[in-house]
């Protein structure tokens, strides 16, 4: 639900960059050469000019300060309207440039040079330059929320106007890929000013801010100076938070709103193969990791600080059962957050379904340290009340007794990141490259109860430890590979996060509207149509 870094794939050979490039060597070959899982809106007519659509997203955000908004989904496609990233994923798996123009690194991947693109200006007509991106890096280096994921950079330099120097502590491989989700998007100096959070969006975007109101709508106009020549098509463009997916999908097919995005299997078989709508979805996608949906555990607090009950509850989860339920039986058991078929996966002894096993560990704790008893949250929709309860009967079964508590999205991402929750149903870690965790599974950003922390789940593993910093330090794919099965292993192991099922997006929209399945780069390369619901506000017309 919480996702800072949210594209796909990315993984380099020695990362060879080139022409400002970075490569995914070998391994974009093979994405390449596979399905992308991506259901085809294609169309012959040529894009037209003009009109507005309406887009039902599935949350509401904080706040347009990328220093200090909890963005998900919706937060990173409200920034893509108003926003610019520096970098974004192609359609091979491969890292380009966006606002930047090139990225290039040192010998041992400790200095990054970045080069911006000339003549781009913001919506209040000030100059995108290397002093804006440094301020903007520098910020969110400082954030008490996006700070723990930059906690390995060093420094920032202006080279010349179009030109900056990015120092990390260490070794960092895969570093161009934080600059393609939250923390790559770039604001002007004059919203920067204002640290209340509050400030009106001032970005380089296909469109320029209009109004939001809060759980209501955010409407954009288009920017008639776009730096990208005959971009956007659309003349405005505005979101509609409908948090149930149900009610979302029935106000598209009542054409109340043109657009929807979902991460509810029924919405995926509602819209997959109906003639009357178009869509993409990432089914079959195999650009990497995609989001896992799990019951995420404060390890920290009682009775789930003790491994006894984690693993209890882990075997009383029929996860086949959940996924017939509740997924339309579109998907399969997870057991960590790597698919088979990413070089990433490893078969982990993850805990099977055994409610005798279960019994029994739940009985030994509860002889030795009384009842088993806890608070389960959820956010407030039906789907996820459902999948709460269904789970919430099989612990039942086992002898533990799970309370659930619903809360609207924002404040529910607050709890995580203040860690005032025992037990969440959660959806997260899809990401370009496995680095990318690092901040989400590091013990160094598992921080106490009551205080920011982006180790949600407050487990510290020496062995995750350890294979996070060779996955960030090493540019050889078999070493990463073997790095990051490791943490696979251990997450059956140590059970933070009790796996269910990877998640399935879905965009769908009237048969009306067009482009959001084909976006292109500013060198014309196709870029990534969709990742986790977010498409390019900039590729759509009607």
């Amino acid at each position: 639900m919480f996702d800072i870094y949210d594209r796909r794939k990315f993984l380099g050979m020695a990362l060879k960059t080139a022409g400002g490039v970075v490569a995914a060597g070998s391994f974009a070959e093979f994405l390449a050469a596979c399905s992308s899982g991506t259901t085809s809106t294609s169309t012959s007519l040529s894009p037209r000019k003009g009109g507005s659509v309406t887009f039902a997203t599935e949350a509401e955000i904080n706040s347009f300060d990328p220093r200090q908004g909890a963005w998900d989904s919706t937060g990173l496609l409200y920034a893509r309207t108003v926003f610019d990233p520096l970098f974004t994923q192609a359609d091979d798996g491969s890292i380009k440039p966006y606002l930047a123009q090139s990225i290039d690194h040192n010998a041992d991947y400790t200095v990054w040079t970045i080069k911006l693109r000339p003549g781009v200006k913001f919506h209040d007509g000030s100059d995108l330059d290397a002093n804006t991106v440094k301020v903007n890096i520098d910020g969110l280096a400082k954030s008490p929320l996006t700070g723990p994921a930059l906690f390995n950079l060093g420094s920032t330099a202006v080279v010349d106007t179009l030109t900056l120097t990015v120092t990390t502590k260490s070794p960092w491989v895969p570093f161009p890929i934080y600059l393609t989700g939250q923390l790559g998007h770039v604001a002007g100096l004059k919203q920067l000013a204002d640290t209340s959070g509050k400030a009106q969006p001032i970005g380089t975007g296909p469109f320029m801010f209009k109004e939001w109101v809060p759980g209501d709508h955010f409407t954009a106009v288009r920017n008639p100076n776009y730096w990208q020549k005959g971009l956007p098509y659309l003349d405005s463009i505005t979101y509609k938070p409908i948090p149930d997916s149900q009610s979302r999908g029935n106000s598209l097919k009542a054409g109340n709103v043109d657009f929807i995005h979902s991460s509810d299997t029924q919405t995926t078989a509602d819209f997959k193969d109906n003639k009357g709508f178009t869509s993409i979805n990432d089914m079959d996608s195999v650009l990497g990791e995609p989001d896992e949906s799990f019951v995420m555990l404060n390890t920290t607090v009682a009775p789930l600080d003790d491994l006894r009950v984690r693993q209890a509850l882990a075997y009383a989860i029929d996860r086949q059962k959940v996924i017939d339920t509740v997924y339309n039986g579109l998907t399969k058991p997870s057991d960590g957050p790597f698919p088979p078929g990413s070089p990433y996966y490893v078969a982990n002894n993850y805990p099977s379904f055994d409610a005798a096993k279960a019994k029994s560990l739940a009985d030994a704790y509860i002889k030795e340290k009384g009842p088993i008893s806890f608070k389960y949250g959820t956010t407030n929709s039906p789907k996820n009340l459902q999948t709460n309860q269904l789970i919430q009967s099989m612990w039942k079964t086992v002898g533990i007794n799970a309370d659930i508590v619903q809360f609207e999205q924002s404040p529910y991402i607050l709890n995580a990141i203040l860690g005032n929750y025992q037990a969440y149903g959660w959806r997260q870690f899809n990401s370009p490259d496995p680095d990318a965790n690092y901040v989400w599974w590091s013990a160094l950003t598992a921080g106490k109860n009551g205080t920011q922390a982006l180790n949600f789940a407050r487990n510290k593993d020496p062995l995750i430890d350890k294979a996070l910093a060779t996955g960030r330090a090493s540019a050889d794919p078999a070493a990463r590979a073997a790095a990051y099965k490791n943490i696979q292993t251990q997450f059956a192991i140590d059970l933070p996060y009790l796996f269910i099922t990877r998640t399935i997006w879905i965009v769908a929209s009237k048969t009306s509207i067009h482009g959001y399945d084909s976006p292109t780069l500013p060198d014309g390369g196709k870029a990534r149509a969709m990742g986790s619901g977010i498409v390019w506000p900039s590729a759509i017309w009607k």
